[in-house]
């Protein structure tokens, strides 16, 4: 059974990083394209960031200059580095992987398999 399985959440102050991590485990990592989403209180759930098999990452307006998705394929992991996090960057943050179905990377129908989220809350 694919599990993804996120980690590095937690409780921070304006300005400060976080490291998120995802592994995955019972699935061949690297034909996948792997995404952050996250889901505020009362938002809907939106990407974050992502990077394709080839590693080409993408990123939402939002964090781009600021945080950073990498993949580590022979590990089967994806991280996602935060700096300058703000009050904003608070939410749910989920893990997830997507195979080329037609969807866009920014569409939660892209992605097949998904974490159980990890929270990160930033504290002015």
């Amino acid at each position: 059974q694919v599990q993804l399985v996120e980690s590095g959440g937690g409780l921070v102050q304006v300005g400060e990083s976080l490291r998120l991590s995802c592994a995955a485990s019972a699935i061949h990592f690297s034909p996948y394209v792997t995404a952050w989403y996250r889901q505020a209180p009362g938002k809907q759930r939106e990407l974050v960031a992502a990077v394709t098999s080839t590693s080409i990452p993408t990123y939402a307006r939002s964090v781009k200059g600021r945080f950073t998705i990498s993949r580590d394929n022979a590990k089967n992991t994806v991280n996602l580095q935060m700096n300058s996090l703000t009050p904003e960057d608070t939410a749910v943050y989920y893990c997830a992987l997507g195979g080329d179905n037609g969807f866009a990377l920014g569409n939660p129908r892209r992605y097949v398999y998904w974490g159980q989220g990890t929270q990160v809350t930033v504290s002015s």
